[in-house]
Order: C-alpha cells, then sequence, then structure tokens
C-alpha cells in the first residue's frame, strides 16, 4: 500500500461516507511502482460492500474525477482481467469523459477534456463536481505524515499515545503483515475515548468477525480508520467472571494476603511422633509446631502454594484484582522482603513457597523498608479487603 495515497484519500472533500471508504480502500491497495488493480470480489469484502452498492460508488467516484477505471485483458488469451484504477496524483491522469451525452441535460462527448474554463451547464447550475480542467493534480502527496495528526488533543502527550499504540497493535491478529504507518496515523485521529474503546472492543471484534462466517479480517488501519468496533451490539453490564492469573503476580498475592487475614481453619490432629516431638519442647519442638500450623491453618494458601510450585494459576476475582494495582515490586534479597518476611512470621503465617527465578515480589506499598512500613502497609491492605467484603455481601 501507499500512504501517501490513503492520506490523499482521508482528504477529499464533498463525498458521501461510503464512497469515501471506498476511495481509501483503493487508495490502501494502490502501489507506486505497480498501480491499483483490485478485484472486485476483494475491493467488495475490503468495504463490506454488496458489489452492487460498491460499483455506485465507484462509478460516483470516476464522474467526480477522483478516479479512472480501464478494463484489462490478457494479451495472449484475451480474457478479460481486473480493473485498473488511475488516481489524480499519478503522472498522466486524464479524468474520464462521459461516452454519450447525459440525458438529463444534453451535455457531455467524446472530445478530449478542455484545457480551457467553461461555463456551468444551465440546467443543472453551478457543478458541485471537482473540476479537474481548473485544479488539476499531478503529483503524489509529500505533505509530513504528522501535518494534522492530534489536532484535536493537543493538550494529550504523544509520547503516551504512540506507547499505547505500541501496546495495542500486535494484539490485532495481522499486524505482522499490515501497514504499521497506516494504522499509527488512524489511531492518532481517534479521540482518547475512540482509542480506549478500539482497544477494549479489538477481541470482541475479532470474535464477531470469525463468528459471521468471514475468512479474511480487515488489516489493523482499517478496523482504526472505520471504527469498526462501533458495529458492535453494545456489551451488556453482567458480573466479571473471575480470571486464571499466575503465581507470584499482583493478583495472586494479593488473594493470599487477605486468605492468611482469615482466621486460622482448626488444625488436624498431629502424627503421634510430631505430636511427641512437640511434647518434648526445645528448638525441634517448635518447628514441628510451627509447620504443621503453617500447612493446615490456611488451606487456600496452601492449596495455591502447591499449584504454583507447578507454575499453575489460580482464579482471582475482579475485587482482589482492584486492590492489586497500587501493589509495589520488591526484589526477594531486599531490605523490605526481609520485613515483610519477618510479618509473616510474627503472625505465623507461611512465607512464599520456591519462587525458582523469579526475582520480584509484589506487596502492598509500604513508606519504608522496615517492619513498622510493612505493618502499617498491610494495615491499609486490610481495611481495603474489609471494604471489598462488606460489598460483596450487600451485593
Amino acid at each position: 500500500m501507499s500512504f501517501d495515497a490513503t492520506n490523499w484519500a482521508i482528504k477529499q472533500r464533498g463525498l458521501k461516507p461510503a464512497a469515501k471508504i471506498v476511495l481509501w480502500h483503493l487508495c490502501d491497495r494502490y502501489h507506486p511502482d505497480h498501480g491499483c488493480f483490485p478485484s472486485q470480489e476483494t475491493l467488495a469484502d475490503d468495504c463490506e460492500l454488496p458489489r452492487s452498492t460498491l460499483n455506485v460508488h465507484l462509478g460516483d467516484l470516476e464522474r467526480a474525477g477522483l478516479i479512472r477505471r480501464e478494463q484489462r485483458r490478457d494479451k495472449g488469451s484475451k480474457r478479460q482481467e481486473s480493473t485498473r484504477y488511475r488516481f489524480p496524483f499519478e503522472p498522466g491522469f486524464v479524468a474520464a469523459v462521459p461516452s454519450s451525452p447525459c440525458p438529463e441535460a444534453g451535455h457531455g462527448s467524446e472530445d478530449p477534456v478542455s484545457r480551457n474554463e467553461g461555463e456551468p451547464s444551465p440546467e443543472n447550475g453551478e457543478s458541485r463536481v471537482q473540476n479537474l480542467d481548473s485544479n488539476p493534480v499531478r503529483e503524489p502527496v509529500i505533505e509530513p505524515v504528522n501535518s494534522r495528526e492530534g489536532a484535536s488533543e493537543r493538550d494529550e502527550d504523544r509520547k503516551s499515545i504512540e506507547r499505547d499504540f505500541k501496546r495495542w497493535y500486535p494484539t490485532w491478529p495481522t499486524y505482522v503483515s499490515d501497514s504499521e504507518p497506516a494504522a499509527r496515523k488512524a489511531w492518532f485521529e481517534l479521540s482518547a475515548d475512540e482509542r480506549r474503546q478500539a482497544a477494549e472492543r479489538t477481541g470482541a471484534y475479532v470474535e464477531a468477525v470469525k463468528a459471521s462466517g468471514r475468512k479474511l479480517l480487515c488489516s489493523a488501519g482499517v478496523y482504526l480508520f472505520e471504527k469498526r468496533w462501533e458495529k458492535l451490539p453494545e456489551p451488556r453490564a453482567e458480573a466479571v467472571a473471575p480470571v486464571l492469573h499466575k503465581p507470584f503476580g499482583k493478583a495472586w498475592n494479593a488473594l493470599r494476603l487477605a486468605e492468611l487475614l482469615a482466621p486460622i481453619a482448626p488444625l488436624p490432629p498431629m502424627t503421634a511422633t510430631n505430636r511427641m516431638l512437640v511434647e518434648r519442647g526445645g528448638a525441634l519442638g517448635d518447628q514441628v509446631r510451627r509447620e504443621h500450623r503453617e500447612r493446615y491453618g490456611w488451606p487456600k494458601v496452601s492449596r495455591m502454594h502447591e499449584r504454583a510450585a507447578r507454575a499453575e494459576g489460580v482464579t482471582i476475582g475482579p475485587q482482589y484484582v482492584a486492590i492489586s494495582e497500587d501493589f509495589e515490586l520488591v526484589h526477594v534479597d531486599s531490605a523490605k522482603a526481609e520485613a515483610w518476611r519477618a510479618l509473616h512470621a510474627a503472625r505465623g503465617w507461611p512465607w512464599l513457597p520456591d519462587m525458582g527465578k523469579h526475582p520480584w515480589l509484589y506487596f502492598p506499598a509500604a513508606d519504608g523498608d522496615g517492619e513498622a512500613a510493612v505493618s502499617a502497609a498491610l494495615a491499609r491492605f486490610e481495611t481495603m479487603i474489609e471494604g471489598a467484603r462488606s460489598n460483596d455481601h450487600a451485593a
């Protein structure tokens, strides 16, 4: 595709929306070295229009002097090939001329296009069709790509918009073969709310296309330029289902801490050997008692640890996900990690299982590295958890 060509198409004024979409897709198929000759089937699929409607818009564009259609035939077999489309920005472009007089007004001829300015048709008055004789376009558009981008969003940080685009673009299934410049331009021309909707509804749109039975998915640029997510039905307000989260992440540790803050479960009886060791006392007895409490006191946490050892996640409700957004990264070898470990030990809680190669932990944000700071952070987290549980009960 040619970015200059699609940029030119966007700037054409006075067209019906559907005709402008057809023009944009034609330009999207244009190649500076080889031209533009998509099949009717391909173009109709690109525009999501019936071929009969497509031909109406192609005729309008040709009469407006924005395209010229040339029939092609194979030199050997004489079989008809796909139509060649020419544009005003191509060298040597000549607008199409009606082959017979207009039946309503009686004007039009087969003579070459005049380069002299003519009077408006007396039957039709001032023509609204672009006058290519007095305003020829003969060279490709070479304006700076970003000349109009972001005009409606001057107060928004362009770097932030670019970061959002780079996060979203790889989520489009065909991004590897798509035109990234075209998608980027369309992205920048959207409002902030439109970009949010485009990103949020990408998955729903892709699934809707698959469900419709269509084999081809439009490009990322077309999805953005035509705002195709707006064709989807409005999402119904439904309760957010729990989602599977990987071990040691923000939401995972939020659920883990919430379960540890719950009352300890009744402990099962110890084995005879362990009971004897506890009764003897000493360091070994204390260790056996502590391990028994940590293993059985919080069954849900124990199951989370067992699954984490197998690199398996757990389903976590949205309330824990929301609360965990403010968690901070804590390195396993840092003083703050030691403070959290000491707090676990003081409360009789089990510490995290073997994390393998994971060098980072997630905990509620603390204002310092000491035990007092992490205790205060845990207290704030506990208040938030109690509020979330109260809301669940009220609902």
